[in-house]
């Protein structure tokens, strides 16, 4: 009698399959002072692990020892495919190691499922496993096993630097004048507007409730974060003004010409149009559906059995994005107000009370796709008023 063949789990399958194509894997867990790098090698039983130091010529010396082990064993290799989770470290690895050849991508580190035991092992070594798991089942075609994410180009990643710089530089202005509010309150001091041209002069008349000046070392502090607020104003202009720079030098660019189609809708300003063409318009997206999902505008629904709620926004997304589109969601109600999206969302918040918070994210889901396709087909959303062109 013959006995029945072994069930074969997907990680065996995988191997077959991989050895049949010559594929040689490996996944890399990168640390801040090591990365240790798992490999599949095909026609090696042993599945190698080695612990390197940050070096990619390093990393480059391992595949092709790999590579050569494979080939003694009988397989020649024709395809070497390397992933890593998206990280501090970028995306230089991806490029460095795609100009030599090596196929490379970055998955997304929260669309590999982990194990939801509260005290579970974690170790770098089990990590590699699991991203090895999560690899090889989308290399054999089942994309739902983890995600990957778009490798940009450095010019792309540097065109996102001066609005992300001037958001930092903005948080870090408000902290500053918020510090000095702060210290002035706590010797009854009100009414003082640091931001003031002549604020520094002013400081010396300053007294206290009890009739009394500035402490010295309060009076120090306090000019020392004036210094620092004046600083942090004049590198917000020179951002702003070698953008417009930029702008007028090439208009018709790429994102150029998008930034200056989204400036022309009323409500929108440079900073805004920038932030989304570099962060969202100017990306390859499949579909509306895409856009959404790119910004953290989807829901999250619950449904198990007859119960159905929704959890709220998936907040997965881009929240520079998210953040911007909702601040826009609401300007766009006071500047467009004839607008059609305007007047949906009028129409579903009227007579329902405690509404407008949760309707203001469908706007602002439905503004962004109307301003991808204006910047991509030309199409000018129903009401929207624009600037005159320049």
């Amino acid at each position: 009698m013959e006995r029945p063949m072994p069930q074969l789990n997907d990680l065996s399958r995988s191997l077959i399959t991989l050895e049949q194509d010559a594929t040689l894997i490996a996944v890399i867990e990168m640390g801040q002072s090591s990365w240790l790098v798992a490999g599949i090698v095909p026609g090696v039983e042993r599945q190698p692990l080695k612990k390197l130091a940050v070096d990619e010529s390093a990393l480059l010396k391992l595949l092709n020892r790999w590579r050569e082990e494979a080939e003694q064993a009988g397989h020649r290799i024709k395809r070497i495919a390397v992933a890593f989770e998206a990280g501090r470290d970028g995306f230089w690895l991806a490029r460095w190691l795609r100009t030599r050849g090596i196929e490379t991508h970055v998955i997304h580190a929260s669309s590999v499922a982990v194990s939801r035991e509260h005290r579970r092992a974690k170790t770098d070594r089990l990590d590699t496993e699991l991203l090895k798991r999560a690899f090889l089942g989308w290399l054999r075609g089942e994309r739902d096993h983890c995600k990957m994410v778009a490798i940009p180009t450095t010019k792309d990643e540097d065109a996102k630097r001066p609005n992300r710089e001037r958001e930092s530089l903005v948080g870090e202005q408000s902290r500053i004048v918020n510090r000095m509010k702060a210290t002035l309150t706590r010797l009854g001091i009100r009414g003082f507007n640091p931001k003031l041209k002549k604020a520094a002069e002013r400081l010396d008349g300053l007294r206290t409730p009890e009739g009394a000046p500035i402490p010295p070392n309060t009076l120090a502090e306090l000019r020392r974060d004036m210094v620092r607020r004046r600083l942090v104003s004049d590198q917000i202009r020179q951002i702003e003004g070698a953008r417009l720079e930029r702008l007028e030098q090439a208009p018709c660019d790429g994102p150029h010409a998008m930034v200056r189609l989204l400036a022309r809708v009323i409500g929108v300003g440079i900073e805004t149009a920038d932030m989304l063409v570099q962060e969202v318009l100017s990306r390859n997206m499949r579909d509306r559906r895409a856009v959404a999902r790119y910004a953290g505008l989807t829901g999250s629904p619950d449904e198990s059995g007859q119960k159905r709620r929704e959890k709220g926004l998936a907040r997965s997304g881009n929240a520079r994005v998210r953040r911007g589109m909702i601040q826009l969601a609401w300007r766009f109600l006071m500047f467009q107000k004839d607008s059609a999206l305007a007047q949906w969302f009028r129409a579903r918040t009227e007579n329902a009370r405690g509404t407008r918070k949760t309707m203001i994210v469908a706007l602002a889901r439905k503004l962004l796709i109307a301003l991808w396709r204006l910047v991509r087909d030309g199409v000018v959303p129903d009401g929207v008023s624009l600037r005159p062109a320049q």
